[in-house]
């Protein structure tokens, strides 16, 4: 399965989930619409039973509304929900990576990217009408460090690595279950991922300095579970799994958060989370990365609309 057909997957699935989702108000507007109809014929018989004529108080009485069809648009929810999550993951990250049949493992604790972060941008954000949902999240890293060479007999001092990642997670779902304290979403979309590495050395030699990349994009499917505890407290359980060889061999995650409403508007979260791939680059090389990601999160949820 080639990205293409990932993403006109990706695309029909959305679709479809939203013309089923508009044949089911329809059916349901029409079935209100027809009550309300019965309800005004019944009223009218019995205005009428005892004189054939209504009463003066009925006839100045103003015509009661469709309630069945108002009562659709109020149940339907049908206006835009969107909201922003900026959060912190204070994840380690172990694993393996090589090439030219040589492989080393390595692993770094949360302190250890900490340490050398030198700038990070996380954050999510989703927008949700009816029973379809569309969400995004962000990921930006980048780690640095500076250190003496090693190297008496070369002329350069200092050598500066640099590591980034960009991780985006655009995914469209449709609400399989809306209950006061239970929903239930499923969801499907994309995972682009970028890491890039950059050596310089001071004073500057270029055949010395190097700068690289990799970049790949997985289809993904998953879904969600928002389960309310108590009137301030819900539970979050959600999970995806991708890749089947499309950018990587295989990818998936799964995160547990804890949200406690302290405004309307305003839900902090606390959480855990973890994150897998295995990346394998044909070629001469034959480049492997397989590497988990898992630790802490800490955010919070502002509903903007």
């Amino acid at each position: 399965m080639n990205l293409k057909t990932a993403i006109l997957a990706i695309a029909i699935m959305a679709l479809l989930g939203a013309s089923l989702l508009q044949a089911q108000q329809i059916e349901h507007l029409s079935t209100s619409v027809a009550s309300a109809g019965v309800s005004d014929e019944n009223s009218t018989a019995v205005s009428t039973a005892g004189t054939g004529e209504p009463s003066a108080a009925e006839s100045e009485a103003p015509p009661t509304p469709q309630g069945g069809a108002l009562q659709v648009s109020t149940d339907s929810d049908d206006q835009w929900h969107v909201s922003v999550s900026p959060y912190l993951w204070l994840a380690g990250a172990h694993g393996t990576v090589g090439a030219f049949g040589k492989d080393a493992s390595f692993r770094a604790s949360a302190s250890d990217l900490l340490s050398h972060a030198k700038f990070g941008l996380l954050g999510a954000v989703e927008a949700r009408r009816n029973r379809i949902l569309t969400t995004i999240d962000m990921l930006y890293l980048r780690l640095g460090d500076d250190r003496a060479v090693p190297f008496p007999g070369l002329e350069e001092s200092t050598a500066n690595l640099t590591a980034s990642m960009f991780i985006l997670t655009p995914k469209v779902g449709i609400r399989l279950i809306n209950e006061k304290k239970l929903k239930a979403d499923f969801l499907t979309g994309i995972r682009y991922w970028h890491f890039g590495e950059s050596l310089q050395f001071t004073p500057f030699v270029p055949f010395l300095n190097f700068s690289k990349s990799q970049d790949w994009v997985d289809p993904l499917v998953g879904g969600r579970i928002e389960a309310g505890l108590s009137r301030k407290t819900v539970f979050t359980l959600a999970g995806d799994v991708g890749g089947w060889g499309t950018g990587s061999q295989l990818e998936y995650q799964v995160l547990g958060l804890l949200g406690y409403k302290l405004k309307p508007n305003m839900t902090l979260q606390g959480g855990y989370r973890y994150l897998y791939f295995d990346y394998e680059r044909s070629g001469a090389a034959g480049a492997i990365l397989k590497t988990a990601m898992s630790g802490v999160m800490l955010g919070v949820t502002l509903n903007l609309k």
